[in-house]
């Protein structure tokens, strides 16, 4: 080490100065330098991507088995789900449903790109590039991958308003109120407002013996033939009792974000028959 500190402030007694190039000694030690950097940086950097490597495969394995169990509750329950289908078809078939009633919840989803949104916290609305022309009429349901955002409001020959769930006001006589249940229980409650500072809705007229609880998926029961069943709208945060003591109330989290939307899906039902 002390032959190479001399040497070291020898190269820098040549080196001090004015001076266009480097010098030879300077050359020979930034080579050697190299040189020696190479040898041990190449070995280490393969040790350290080795490393790497066997980090990354197990994060790939875990992932691996993580997609493995998913796809197997998949597969069980689309077997279920088929299993019960077929089981509705044959309960349909032996009570004689008509056509219509069979395909009463074959709904079509259409996709609707979001031309414009008004941010007025009284009137937060959206338009989107399907009216009248496509086939769409007021009170339609407009859902995002989430969850649902709100229904039509207004009709044009080519656009259409959406009026979202944020503009739930039980002060509004107009306000549309959405019959809701939990999606595996047998829950009844009524979505009729948005509170703006917690970002929640509320969920009322809840009977007091009802099993309703946190976590709860929310959905669209279907009652009041508006609002299609089975649309997503929340998960339950908590369940208190009512205002006069005889109902619940619950507090749902929107599935849906209410932000940042291009494009959404309107929900075709399928015509009543006439009579």
């Amino acid at each position: 080490m002390l032959i190479g500190l001399v040497t070291f402030i020898a190269l820098m007694g040549f080196t001090l100065g004015p001076r266009v190039g480097l010098t030879w000694p300077e050359k020979f030690m930034r080579d050697t330098v190299g040189f020696v950097q190479g040898v041990f940086y190449k070995p280490a950097s393969y040790i350290a991507g080795f490393f790497e490597d066997v980090r990354n495969m197990k994060e790939v394995y875990s992932e691996n088995e993580r997609l493995k169990m998913a796809v197997a509750q998949y597969a069980r329950e689309s077997a279920e789900y088929h299993r019960i289908k077929a089981e509705n078809e044959d309960y349909m078939n032996m009570l004689k449903f008509t056509e219509a009633q069979k395909n009463k919840y074959d709904y079509d989803y259409r996709p609707a790109n979001v031309l414009s949104v008004n941010q007025d916290p009284n009137n937060h609305t959206l338009v989107i590039d399907l009216g009248e022309k496509d086939g769409v009429r007021q009170n339609m349901t407009v859902i995002s991958v989430e969850g649902m955002v709100g229904v039509i409001s207004q009709v044009g020959n080519f656009t259409s308003t959406v009026k979202l769930l944020t503009t739930l006001d039980p002060q509004d006589a107009k306000r549309q109120q959405i019959a809701a249940t939990v999606s595996n229980k047998d829950t009844f409650g009524i979505i009729e407002s948005y509170d703006k500072k917690t970002r929640m809705l509320k969920m009322t007229r809840i009977p007091e013996d009802d099993p309703v609880a946190p976590q709860d998926l929310i959905v669209s029961s279907g009652n009041g033939g508006v609002i299609p069943r089975g649309m997503i709208i929340g998960k339950v945060v908590e369940v208190e009792t009512g205002e006069f003591g005889l109902t619940r109330t619950a507090t749902i989290e929107p599935a849906a974000n209410f932000q940042d939307w291009k494009t959404l899906l309107v929900v075709f039902t399928p015509e009543e028959p006439q009579e």
